[in-house]
């Protein structure tokens, strides 16, 4: 049974497992990423990658959790800015620095994220959507105009299934029918739009 890492040295061994599993899966998809493979770029031997992992699937499931970690990362720190902006502003940076995230080391996370479908069985996107629902509710305490008719769950869910998976289509387009910058202004006109529409109808 696959353990889990303690020392630094079986972090560090962990964290090398699924870097080279994610530059592979970028470069080369998923017939790359074959557990020989992936040990071969993370300068292990194979019976060191099963010491963590059980199989490749294993594996998969690690690096679209870092990818999922990395994204939290990035947003708790924008809380305290985003709380401050207009809905319209706030889901327009959200949408901007998810973009920017998914673009970095040359767009390892969003050539893994097309790939995702075929080798992932379930989504780890419970972090992310505990995080989105935090920024809700932070930003409801800061306009509280929008307690009574703030739904926090569906704007989450929707911001999450909606948004970040429409981002990576986008992204993924070479001829996509519009630019970045509408996308992601008219994604942010939709969130501001249901929550005013919801808020309206409180008052009723």
């Amino acid at each position: 049974m696959p353990r889990k890492p303690q020392q630094e040295r079986a972090k560090a061994t962990v964290d090398a497992i699924v870097e080279a599993g994610l530059i592979l899966l970028a470069n080369e998809g998923p017939k790359g990423t074959s557990t020989r493979r992936i040990a071969e770029v993370a300068g292990i031997g194979v019976g060191s990658l099963y010491e963590y992992f059980e199989n490749r699937e294993a594996v998969h499931e690690a690096m679209f959790q870092r990818i999922v970690d990395d994204a939290v990362a990035m947003i708790k720190p924008l809380i305290p800015e985003l709380v401050r902006m207009t809905i319209r502003e706030a889901v327009y940076e959200l949408m901007c620095r998810m973009r920017e995230l998914l673009e970095r080391d040359d767009s390892r996370y969003l050539k893994c994220a097309r790939h995702s479908v075929s080798i992932v069985r379930s989504y780890p996107l419970k972090p992310l959507q505990k995080v989105l629902t935090d920024l809700a509710m932070q930003y409801v305490m800061h306009h509280p105009e929008l307690m009574r008719g703030a739904d926090l769950p569906t704007m989450s869910y929707i911001f999450i299934y909606g948004g970040t998976f429409t981002v990576i289509r986008h992204l993924s387009d070479p001829n996509p029918p519009m630019s970045f910058d509408s996308l992601a202004r008219g994604l942010a006109n939709m969130v501001a739009s249901s929550s005013e529409a919801s808020l309206a109808a409180a008052k009723l």
